[in-house]
């Protein structure tokens, strides 16, 4: 017998599970913010290259020297020692700081966030930049007021980030809530790796063409192409 459908922009189903968590956990680069659309997330790449090259790392893989992930470039450097990570993931926390002040807010998140912090529920972010970055957004934003707890990067220890379930753990260990009483929404893999690990529900944002299917294999509570939906259901 096949599985059952993962329900997609179905407004009863998001209620269902809304309704029954006790926490929301939100990623930030996807489901709150675009964080690179006004500093090139492959400019923030090429930085990061540039340090590795005056460390006297100038010859590359070919995989490394092309992509347009900082990230990418970051776990590359952890690869190389302590110290390389150190700098890369300085450096990138730096450019991630910078690029928040340009980042372009995902329509209807901001709804969400002071929607659910008016009725008097907790709000944690879970994600894979630096706290830095999250904390001046939500500044920036007027948001901080709204969001009980930041989760997310706060040293150069690849092993802690998404698709490890470390993040969200540290956010369920803080907000005193247990996994199943929460409900992560993320739009990438690594998230629903991170929750299916962490044992707790998740929402797809699906902010791509193709992640629709892409999540559809991965067994997620629902999927929403449009983040205004959760705010819309409250």
């Amino acid at each position: 017998m096949s599985p059952e459908p993962v329900p997609v922009n179905d407004a009863e189903a998001v209620q269902r599970i809304l309704a029954s968590a006790d926490a929301l956990l939100l990623d930030f680069d996807g489901p709150i913010c675009d964080v690179f659309a006004g500093l090139p997330a492959h400019l923030v790449a090429d930085q990061l290259r540039r340090i590795l090259a005056e460390g006297g790392y100038t010859e590359l893989s070919a995989e490394i020297e092309k992509t347009e992930d900082p990230f990418d470039v970051f776990y590359y450097a952890a690869t190389l020692g302590e110290d390389e990570a150190a700098y890369v993931e300085a450096a990138m926390r730096a450019h991630e700081v910078e690029a928040v002040a340009s980042a372009e807010p995902t329509p209807g998140t901001h709804d969400l966030i002071q929607s659910w912090h008016a009725a008097g529920r907790t709000m944690a972010v879970v994600s894979n930049n630096s706290v830095a970055a999250v904390e001046t957004y939500l500044h920036l934003h007027e948001l901080s007021a709204c969001v009980d707890y930041v989760s997310a990067r706060a040293d150069s220890d690849p092993s802690r980030l998404k698709p490890s379930p470390f993040l969200l753990r540290q956010a369920n260990e803080h907000l005193k809530i247990a996994p199943a009483r929460c409900v992560l929404v993320g739009d990438s893999l690594t998230d629903i790796q991170a929750a299916h690990a962490a044992g707790t529900s998740f929402v797809g944002y699906a902010n791509r063409p193709g992640k629709t299917d892409l999540f559809m294999a991965e067994g997620p509570q629902v999927i929403v192409t449009d983040m205004a939906l959760l705010n819309d259901t409250l």
